[in-house]
């Protein structure tokens, strides 16, 4: 077994939710439920088959937000997994709506942050072992974080 670290590429620090499904009606489920939870979503979907033709199927309402889809889903190459790009809708908007289809088994991450992906690699294929997000913690928070996180989340409406 080889590991590899796959980092993905998101030059404008876009917002990614990447998980694992089974079967190939994931994209079309998938996008229905993107477009039903956010009215005019900018997205796209990629999907690596793991059987039959394997290819990546793809998706979306944005040409160049699919694109970056397929080339990072591509480059991870692990069976049954997707990668959603966002384009003007948050994974809060979305990820109920994500995790209800009923074709998907796991979400590793949903972030904005730089994301490297950890792959093993057999002769059979590819799988995720898990994901990198972010950065490591350099604190830990004090009342002042405290007041600046409570004091942001009212700032942006996710709190009254």
């Amino acid at each position: 077994m080889d590991l590899k670290i796959v980092p993905m590429e998101n030059p404008d620090g876009l917002n990614v939710i990447l998980g694992q499904s089974h079967f190939l009606k994931t994209v079309e489920d998938l996008h229905e439920a993107l477009i039903n939870s956010v009215p005019g979503i900018q997205f796209g979907l990629a999907f690596c088959e793991a059987s039959g033709d394997c290819l990546v199927r793809h998706s979306g309402t944005e040409p160049t937000l699919e694109a970056l889809a397929v080339r990072n889903a591509a480059a991870i190459g692990a069976g049954h997994s997707f990668l959603i790009v966002l384009g003007n809708a948050f994974p809060i908007n979305v990820l109920a709506s994500v995790k209800a289809t009923v074709e998907v088994c796991s979400i590793f991450c949903a972030t904005a942050n730089a994301l490297e992906v950890v792959v093993a690699e057999t002769p059979q294929g590819r799988g995720i072992l898990g994901v990198i997000d972010g950065a490591a913690p350099k604190g830990v928070e004090g009342a002042d974080g405290v007041a600046w996180r409570k004091g942001f989340l009212r700032k942006i409406g996710y709190k009254l």
